[in-house]
């Protein structure tokens, strides 16, 4: 599928896919046959039934999971916005295909296919105090570049994103979308007061200037945004097409899929929040999307490493769930005999 205007997309929002009843209840009923005490795995049996829905299986499988790291540089880094320079995000690409990254040792860890994703590095999105950060064109190539990253056989989807300034883009799509202008910003990948207070500054000018804008997501997520997020949005929005249960990293991960969920309710049904991260804004903004993170590491370094660390916990789930006896099986008497 390839998205030719913003009203497709729309219109894709207003017709979402759902996931299948069937497995969800076969596996559900699964889960109070285990030799255990309904519910007594907590939130493993909800991933496990939730895996079950979107794969359409009772018993599903973690053979084919793809983490997906998106990279993009942004032309509002020239504010001094980041402790690191533009350059930096090219380099850990480098870094990602080399194997030396964190994202590496974890995606070997757990078992996934780890794909690294630029997206014009040479030519950062424009600085979006002064102008759009990018045109439909540009922000609907983003978004297909995402959606063709997802394959058929993929059974479960993480993303995340590299991207010197990228929280400062975060920040400002969440208060142009949610309200709350400067609150959002946070330290990112280190900055000092000044730097802090810059952050602050370049939000409140970005929704000065494109206050025209701001009750429109799509509008907002071009606008504002930058291309890496924009391929995540098309990456999930794939996922959601062919039913790809997805985890998603941390503050810019779920930044990016804020527009999506302003379409239309549903939206993130597929979606798990794979960890809360420590940077300003991360709970808040999971808070708003009805996300409830698997885990709370205090990590912040993005790169889809808090989600890819979550996948170890879908496949606790799994393991549970798949391997373990009924009563009936085991000869163990259940609750009710």
């Amino acid at each position: 599928m390839r998205f030719n205007s913003l009203d497709d997309i729309r219109g894709f929002c207003r017709d979402l896919p759902g996931g299948d009843p069937k497995a969800a209840e076969a596996a559900s009923l699964r889960q109070q046959n285990l030799t255990k005490p309904p519910g007594s795995l907590g939130r493993l049996e909800e991933l496990a039934v939730w895996l079950a829905q979107w794969q359409a299986r009772e018993m599903p499988r973690l053979d084919r999971v793809t983490i997906a790291v998106f990279a993009g540089n942004h032309g509002v880094a020239a504010r001094g916005v980041s402790a690191f320079p533009p350059e930096v995000t090219a380099q850990m690409v480098a870094n990602f295909t080399a194997g030396g990254a964190a994202i590496n040792q974890i995606a070997t860890l757990a078992g996934a296919e780890l794909r690294v994703v630029p997206l014009e590095l040479e030519r950062p999105t424009r600085d979006f105090t002064l102008a759009a950060a990018m045109d439909a064109e540009d922000f609907l190539d983003a978004i297909d570049t995402g959606y063709r990253a997802v394959t058929e056989d993929c059974d479960l989807l993480v993303v995340g994103e590299m991207g010197i300034a990228n929280t400062t883009t975060a920040a400002t799509l969440c208060a142009a979308l949610l309200g709350g202008g400067g609150r959002w910003a946070g330290r990112g990948t280190g900055v000092d007061d000044d730097g802090l207070s810059r952050k602050r500054a370049t939000i409140e000018a970005a929704l000065g200037f494109h206050r025209g804008i701001l009750g429109d997501p799509l509008a907002v997520a071009a606008a504002l945004g930058g291309r890496e997020l924009a391929a995540i949005s098309g990456a999930v929005l794939a996922a959601r097409q062919r039913r790809v249960p997805v985890l998603l990293d941390g503050f810019v991960a779920t930044s990016a899929v804020l527009p999506l969920a302003r379409l239309a309710p549903g939206m993130l049904d597929h979606c798990r929040a794979g960890h809360v991260s420590a940077e300003s804004g991360h709970r808040d903004l999971l808070r708003e999307l009805a996300l409830d993170p698997l885990l709370d590491l205090d990590m912040r370094l993005g790169e889809a490493s808090g989600a890819g660390v979550a996948i170890l916990l879908l496949r606790a789930a799994l393991a549970c769930h798949n391997g373990m006896a009924t009563f009936a099986e085991a000869g163990v008497s259940g609750a009710s005999d």
